[in-house]
């Protein structure tokens, strides 16, 4: 008889801080710079774009611990704890020995994980008295996400969701719209940005770099506005820990410990939520689990890219960011895992990797949307294609497993559902979906633009 399969905290075990694994890390990332001066970049300088209480957490090397503001952690209750699941049926499917766990991020009120730090950023705007910010979006998921948390702090939003995704996933856009938010297909003819990169490349489908771009200036030029962004940023990476330390009591409640902690990859938001808050028993405590980021092969900044200093989006306007990059100017494949189609890596994730502390792996999208299939029919939840790399890595994990004979514990994130993206289903039950693995010229072609800080 099968044991307990879903496992749920009480309220009062919903953490009360966030941990910022940058204070425990032997080896710093490298300072963000300003991008006028070449110089670490200070409080003040990065708060005319963010909130500075995001600016603060940002910048923050020292504290292991930060306060959850309680009018975040209110929200949070709404819909926290997210359930630990053991994965019995796809266990099975794979007829494998490893104990295969996910943590269910699609059970929030907009089917992602991207609340977690939507809430807090729009929570830290609102207490600085900001009436409008500005963000982008890449599939939606972090668009729709802040669209809600705007509405619960009063705040007013403009979206810039990148071109092929507003085209190809509509729904999440009246989604946005539905929670009062402006959405705008990226690249627009309404920012200097915009205009200049349609008229160089007229057909030009948009990246998560071109949105960021037109989202910051946007920014800049409205008054009492602030930007917020959905991942990449340390202080967004932070507020996903709730993730990983919510996991960690629940795999005690189920009297296991992973061995491998699995997450895909964009720029780092719930690889970094789910893995984090383990990972710091790896540095503390010596302890091994492994800890595996799951990104496509048509953008795989962590497993092709160079480490150097770059531009978080397309034309220059943010900070320079020590990071694996493709390049701020690499234009990603039309894949539908839209929130992962993005250049750069976060610079905590970057320095990790570097140090040996986890390890990017990449997924074609044709296994992606087979293991998604897979793991809808033995568990029932379709999930989101960027979910979907994490569950492709896991069932080669589980495979390896059952060619070794060795039962493994293997825990990853279920970032977001995939039941507004079946269009993308459609294409690949239907045939017409292909892989595309990047050219190594093309590469070259962006990174060796990139001016060598480092």
């Amino acid at each position: 008889m099968e044991s307990q399969k879903r496992f749920f905290l009480q309220e009062k075990d919903i953490p009360t801080q966030w941990y910022n694994i940058v204070a425990d890390m032997k080896n710093k990332p490298l300072p963000m710079l300003n991008p006028q001066t070449r110089k670490p970049i200070t409080v003040d300088e990065l708060s005319a774009l963010f909130a500075r209480g995001c600016s603060e957490q940002e910048l923050d090397s020292t504290h292991q611990w930060i306060d959850i503001p309680e009018p975040v952690r209110n929200q949070y209750k709404n819909y926290r704890s997210t359930p630990l699941v053991r994965a019995y049926g796809l266990e099975k499917a794979l007829d494998t020995p490893a104990h295969i766990y996910f943590k269910n991020e699609s059970v929030s009120p907009v089917g992602s994980h991207k609340l977690n730090s939507a809430l807090a950023q729009a929570y830290y705007c609102k207490k600085e008295g900001v009436t409008n910010i500005t963000t982008e979006t890449g599939a939606g998921q972090w668009g729709a996400a802040l669209s809600y948390a705007a509405k619960v702090f009063g705040l007013e939003l403009a979206v810039f969701m990148v071109k092929i995704s507003y085209n190809q996933k509509p729904y999440r856009r009246l989604i946005m719209q539905t929670y009062g938010a402006q959405v705008v297909a990226s690249p627009s003819m309404g920012t200097r940005a915009g205009k200049d990169i349609i008229t160089a490349n007229p057909n030009y489908q948009g990246s998560l770099g071109t949105a960021i771009s037109e989202a910051v200036e946007l920014a800049m030029q409205t008054p009492n506005c602030k930007y917020v962004l959905g991942s990449v940023l340390n202080h967004v990476s932070l507020h996903q820990t709730v993730i990983g330390l919510e996991a960690e009591k629940q795999m005690a409640m189920a009297g296991e410990y992973p061995d491998i902690v699995v997450g895909c990859f964009g720029g780092g938001s719930n690889f970094s939520g789910i893995s984090f808050p383990f990972m710091r028993h790896n540095i503390l405590e010596g302890k091994t689990t492994e800890f595996i980021a799951a990104e496509p092969a048509a953008c795989p900044k962590l497993t092709r890219g160079v480490f150097q200093y770059d531009f978080g989006d397309e034309v220059g306007y943010t900070p320079l960011l020590p990071m694996f990059t493709l390049g701020h100017d690499f234009a990603p494949a039309h894949i539908h895992a839209g929130g992962l189609r993005y250049h750069g890596a976060g610079t905590i994730v970057s320095q990790l990797l570097k140090d040996g502390y986890m390890k990017g792996v990449d997924i074609p999208q044709l296994e992606s949307f087979q293991a998604a299939s897979l793991f809808a029919q033995a568990e029932g939840i379709i999930p989101a294609p960027e979910s979907a790399h994490a569950i492709a890595a896991t069932i080669r994990l589980a495979k390896q497993c059952k060619e070794e004979g060795k039962g493994k514990t293997i825990l990853f994130n279920l970032s977001g559902h995939g039941l507004i993206d079946m269009t993308a289903y459609d294409q690949y039950l239907s045939g017409d979906l292909t892989n595309f693995i990047l050219p190594q010229e093309e590469i070259d072609k962006t990174t060796s633009k990139l001016e060598h800080i480092i």
